[in-house]
């Protein structure tokens, strides 16, 4: 790998004795690693099906290194939603963050979805967590994956930063901005990385942080918590930004990190190279200074009859999501409780899409209720009607993900679960021992 001089030159200086060793990683593969879903699977579940020994990183509880010739994408436990691939050194933000359940979150720059999803496995469906991504393409990857790993207490929005926070000034607990960077961190895996690094480019990405950043202080509450982070080496980028921060809000205190691998920056911050078993991050924790929460807000209403909403819940759930019933026009959703007004957001998706309201050209029929895709995957199979329980070996699961009729017993009727491992990764209808499968078409196992 050709690193550029200028860089070169720059960690050079930057690591002195240790540079020696952080230019040898480049020599070497790329961490990769998994984190585990506990929202949907246990450790246990994971390890039984997985065909090595898990190791844990050191960076989260949850994040476990993989082999190199370990393919995600054919892996069933991964539609599933069971796990999310992430760099391993990537999950110590939100181990940093330590969100708790009830609390209010936001992700602001949340694509594709690692941090947002570890937040969601730690607040265990109490409370509300908010990711946004302001590209709209990537906020769309972004909400994919939070669908795919089960998540029901969020809302997924495409809004720029100074909007969205000044919307929400004061709202929420904690916190964080994982900010686009220059992507240092990423040369061992993406050469395109390092083709795009520049200078100019590092310069041009601390004004963008330094914006950011301002943006997303207003969201934070008295007594709040705001966390930054990067995958980036540059001091410009990271202690830099912080420095700029800190010095214009008074009201902020840096924090320490609590995380114990990597090394310090700035007295309490973090930050992580190659050589400590990730590829690349740094992590700042502040707070603000105390005082009497913000509560005056706007809140969503919802009718007390949303009955098609709540007939289609029934219909598939029997022991729900937390959630209220709701509908907007054709769409058919469990909405987190104590929502701020979402209008002028970009919201893509707040809570469950359980389903769509479809007319019938038929004189006197009532409309047809069409399960979605995200509803399953928000349970576990006892909380539905119906499921098919798969063991992991199964053909049939190989089947179902390639989008094909499957034969099962002929005591499911109607819609059904598919479950994986004792993991649900989607649904069909069944009718006299078959299965029609509704496994989304874009996401299909291609042969």
């Amino acid at each position: 790998m050709h690193l550029p001089v200028c860089f070169c030159e720059r960690m050079k200086q930057q690591l002195g004795d240790e540079a020696d060793a952080f230019f040898a990683c480049y020599h070497q593969p790329a961490k990769r690693a998994l984190r585990l879903n506990p929202l949907k699977c246990t450790q246990e579940m994971l390890a039984e099906a997985l065909p090595f020994p898990l190791e844990q990183a050191p960076f989260s509880p949850l994040s476990f290194y993989v082999p190199d010739s370990f393919k995600a994408g054919r892996e069933p436990l991964h539609h599933a939603g069971a796990f999310y691939m992430q760099e391993p050194s990537a999950s110590a933000a939100v181990t940093a963050l330590n969100p708790q359940p009830g609390e209010r979150i936001l992700d602001l720059c949340a694509a594709p979805g690692g941090k947002s999803t570890q937040i969601a496995g730690l607040l265990r469906g109490d409370g509300l967590l908010w990711s946004n991504e302001v590209v709209r393409g990537r906020a769309n990857i972004l909400l994919s994956n939070m669908e795919r790993l089960g998540v029901c207490n969020a809302v997924v929005s495409s809004c720029k930063p100074e909007i969205l926070c000044k919307a929400l000034t004061g709202f929420f607990d904690r916190v964080l901005v994982d900010a686009p960077c220059s992507g240092e961190g990423m040369f061992r895996r993406d050469e395109a990385a390092v083709r795009e690094w520049s200078p100019e480019h590092v310069a041009s990405c601390a004004v963008r942080q330094k914006a950011i950043l301002e943006s997303a202080q207003k969201a934070v509450r008295p007594g709040g918590i705001l966390a930054y982070s990067t995958c980036t080496f540059s001091l410009d980028e990271n202690e830099g930004v912080i420095e700029n921060f800190l010095i214009n809000h008074s009201d902020f205190s840096l924090l320490d990190t609590g995380l114990q691998n990597g090394r310090s920056a700035m007295g309490k911050a973090r930050r992580i190279y190659p050589m400590d078993g990730g590829e690349g991050h740094f992590i700042a924790v502040m707070q603000r200074a105390g005082g009497k929460p913000i509560t005056t807000y706007a809140y969503e209403t919802f009718s007390a009859a949303e009955s098609a909403a709540q007939e289609l819940s029934h219909e598939i759930y029997r022991n729900p999501p937390v959630g209220v019933p709701a509908q907007y026009r054709d769409k058919l959703y469990l909405l987190p409780k104590s929502l701020p007004a979402l209008k002028g957001l970009g919201i893509l998706r707040a809570g469950i899409l359980l389903g769509t309201e479809k007319p019938v050209h038929r004189k006197g029929a009532s409309p047809r209720l069409e399960p979605a895709h995200a509803a399953f995957m928000a349970a576990k199979p006892e909380q539905l009607q119906q499921c098919v329980l798969f063991a992991h070996d199964d053909p049939r699961v190989t089947a179902f993900l390639h989008g094909e009729e499957i034969a099962v017993s002929p005591e499911y009727q109607g819609y059904c679960g598919v479950a994986v491992a004792g993991i649900v990764m989607g649904f069909g209808k069944c009718k006299e021992g078959r299965m029609k499968n509704h496994y989304p078409k874009g996401l299909r196992l291609l042969r």
